[in-house]
């Protein structure tokens, strides 16, 4: 498993949203500086989110998530308003690694399929979800503001032919709470889709990540059991309850 520390730019500035609502909002000073301090440490990649372009689909922190990308010699895995093919286009060709496709998935999963072919191995699949009141896990979209009235199961299933580098599951109520993981409903993730699981929110301590880190899930035909491929965290690292180094060490034990 890999330590994926987290940049949210909001107004051109670093912020964490508390379960992703932006009245219950921290800043965290520059995200350029921030995410040099991220890779300077030691992580291997970087989790950079434009949360205005989530919110309205107008990238308007796109300058910043390159400007990322090429201050840092770590691989970075962007999300947050990507909804046009132009949209991937130029952020793999400013340097970022990875692109995450949440809303445009659910509002148009060829798109998805088209991308991911057309870039293998650099398009994953952000499924952000709450649970709902009969234990459902409902995926939210346009920047968490909006139930999809879908499953992250029913999702995941129709996309199952899309050539997708990972799959980042993020539980909306845990994020930015730093009251532990939803190591329940990122098992049932594991258990549903073969692809690589990258677990997002909840984050507080190294403890949390070695948690992570140690979650094995048997595959329902059999075979070697199902981990984790990384781990985001992005408040328990501004906050100083938990340092690059420690989270890094913490996510060895997944081997």
């Amino acid at each position: 498993m890999e330590l994926y520390p987290a940049v949210d730019i909001r107004d051109g500035g670093a912020v964490r949203l508390a379960q992703g609502d932006v009245d219950r909002q921290t800043a965290y000073g520059d995200p350029l500086e921030l995410a040099r301090a991220f890779a300077a440490a030691g992580a291997p990649w970087l989790h950079v989110v434009d949360l205005d372009a989530a919110l309205t689909g107008v990238p308007v922190n796109r300058a910043t998530v390159v400007a990322i990308a090429a201050a840092t010699d770590v691989a970075v895995q962007a999300g947050g308003g990507v909804r046009t093919e132009a949209d991937v286009a130029e952020l793999l060709g400013g340097g970022v690694a990875r692109v995450v496709l949440g809303t445009a998935a659910l509002d148009d999963p060829d798109l998805v399929r088209r991308v991911a072919r057309s870039h293998p191995g650099r398009v994953a699949l952000g499924l952000d979800y709450r649970m709902t009141p009969d234990g459902r896990a409902e995926v939210a979209v346009r920047g968490w503001t909006e139930g999809s009235g879908r499953t992250v199961d029913e999702v995941l299933a129709e996309l199952a032919d899309a050539p997708l580098a990972a799959v980042v599951a993020t539980s909306i109520e845990r994020d930015g709470m730093l009251g532990g993981p939803d190591v329940r409903g990122l098992a049932g993730v594991l258990a549903t889709t073969d692809r690589a699981v990258v677990a997002s929110g909840g984050v507080s301590s190294a403890a949390d990540v070695r948690a992570l880190a140690a979650l094995a899930v048997a595959p329902a035909g059999g075979g070697t059991p199902r981990r984790l491929a990384g781990c985001i965290t992005g408040r328990a690292l501004v906050e100083g309850r938990l340092t690059v180094e420690e989270g890094v060490a913490a996510c060895a034990p997944s081997g």
